[in-house]
């Protein structure tokens, strides 16, 4: 009854830049921090970046200066700017936040199904 939809991945070349886009809908009373994590296969998943909903945002030290996240409330909707690309970027990006449904009393952790961004020399 919540889904979390994220677009935007892509190819892209090493020094270019993506953004990544999620919108949350469904059965929403509220919505608490929002952002993205990132999996390589047979590496730890990373959380990449996190937004609070007065728009305070957190990132991983690999990402830091680099990747800006950013939060249209009234949209439900999260964006990810991702700036200076290298191959280590590559990854597949999930996006997630913290909801409470109708009639619920409770926040939950929810994911997309994730967006693929391959970077390349």
């Amino acid at each position: 009854q919540v889904q979390l939809v994220e677009s935007g991945g892509g190819l892209v070349q090493t020094g270019g830049s993506l953004t990544l886009s999620c919108v949350a809908s469904g059965n929403i009373f509220e919505i608490d921090d929002m952002g993205f994590d990132r999996q390589v296969p047979g590496k730890e998943r990373e959380s990449v970046a996190v937004i609070t909903t007065g728009g305070n945002a957190h990132y991983s030290d690999s990402v830091k200066d680099r990747f800006a996240i950013r939060r249209d409330n009234a949209q439900k909707t999260i964006y990810l700017q991702m700036n200076r690309l290298n191959l280590d970027d590559t990854a597949v990006y999930l996006c997630k936040a913290k909801i409470r449904q109708v009639s619920q009393g409770f926040l939950l952790t929810y994911w997309g199904q994730g967006a693929h961004v391959t970077v390349y020399s």
